[in-house]
């Protein structure tokens, strides 16, 4: 009798530590990813590192990619907040096209991650994880004063600028980061910009398309550069813009070969990098950027307070969204060893 007794009682103990196992399990939490496309390839490394994040962190996950179509990704974030995700981490194709849907998050009173792109016109949005986009901005424009030594260079210097999607709230604030360092020199008259296209709205990049920039570039070479004249300098806000605005200058330009800047250091801007056709890049290490998201989910799923650094300048149109900016760096063909091998980021192989 004894034993038998003992024999039920060490099996309810083993049943209540079962019990409690699978309570503080985080399993059946599920974490809703939304992407806006697979066409760039710096948002398939974006999901697979939060995807692989929040499995090892316990969670389960919903990543769905949009193929920027907006609908598509309304529809998958609708998906996502009927299927019972706690979180939502939300990588925009536009920042003003979710705000019916995320009314249905805020009712349901699921938290809302902004993810790079800040999801405007919506107080549904609970936080913003981003790398800081001013500085990507300030970084690229600083590389062309340092690279040419505009400070003590006579110039003038032939200046095209080629913006991000204007759909897209970052992509001004990467123009406006260069162009608050570039503007003194253009007004001094030692920066040039023969085409004459400038604001933001002119020089922006649907869908930051490289077809879209390098047919644009196409059209300024023949009209300002076909003489010879020298295009010193290529402001590109991202890769997939500067890949464009290289392919047009392989096709059709005769000078010297310009400064081309961009950012997300792709890995065929990074070959185009050491064979010399783009100058730098600005490195976002999305893993940081994914450790980060996670550390915020997790924050949120425990009842606590996510950290964050800014909670001053992201104003979304709604509300100023507490953000967790990291430092984007950047890279050339003297660091981008030391950046991307050595780190792990890539190999060898990938940029042969």
């Amino acid at each position: 009798m004894k034993k038998k007794l003992l024999c039920l009682l060490m099996t309810a103990t083993l049943a209540l530590s079962m019990f409690a196992a699978c309570s503080n399990s985080k399993s059946g939490k599920k974490i809703g990813v939304a992407m806006p496309t697979k066409d760039l390839q710096r948002w398939n490394q974006d999901g697979a590192n939060m995807q692989k994040e929040l499995e090892a962190a316990g969670y389960d996950v919903d990543l769905q990619y949009a193929n920027n179509d907006i609908s598509t990704q309304v529809a998958q974030v609708e998906n996502m907040i009927n299927s019972g995700c706690k979180v939502l981490v939300i990588a925009s194709i536009d920042g003003d096209s979710l705000g019916t849907v995320l009314d249905m998050a805020k009712e349901k009173d699921i938290p809302v991650i902004a993810y790079d792109r800040l999801i405007m016109n919506s107080d549904a949005v609970s936080y913003y994880a981003t790398f800081d986009n001013y500085m990507v901005g300030t970084k690229q424009g600083q590389y062309i004063v340092d690279t040419l030594d505009l400070d003590n260079a006579d110039g003038p210097f032939n200046m095209e600028i080629t913006a991000g999607d204007p759909g897209d709230n970052n992509a001004l604030y990467f123009y406006n980061g260069a162009m608050d360092v570039l503007k003194p020199y253009i007004d001094e008259g030692k920066i040039v910009v023969k085409s004459g296209q400038t604001d933001f709205a002119t020089v922006a990049t649907a869908e930051w398309k490289t077809e879209n920039a390098q047919n644009r570039m196409d059209a300024i070479i023949s009209k300002e550069y076909s003489d010879g004249t020298n295009l010193d300098i290529c402001l590109c806000s991202n890769d997939s813009t500067a890949y464009g605005v290289a392919n047009s200058l392989s096709a059709n330009y005769k000078g010297e070969w310009p400064i081309i800047t961009g950012q997300d250091c792709d890995k065929l801007n990074v070959k185009n990098m050491i064979a010399g056709k783009q100058s730098m890049s600005i490195f976002k290490d999305t893993r940081t950027l994914a450790t980060k998201v996670v550390e915020m989910v997790d924050a949120i799923m425990q009842g606590k307070e996510p950290v964050t650094n800014d909670t001053s300048t992201y104003n979304n149109g709604k509300k100023v969204v507490p953000s967790y900016l990291c430092e984007p760096v950047f890279a050339d063909k003297d660091n981008y060893k030391e950046l991307l091998i050595d780190s792990g980021y890539y190999t060898e192989a990938d940029l042969a």
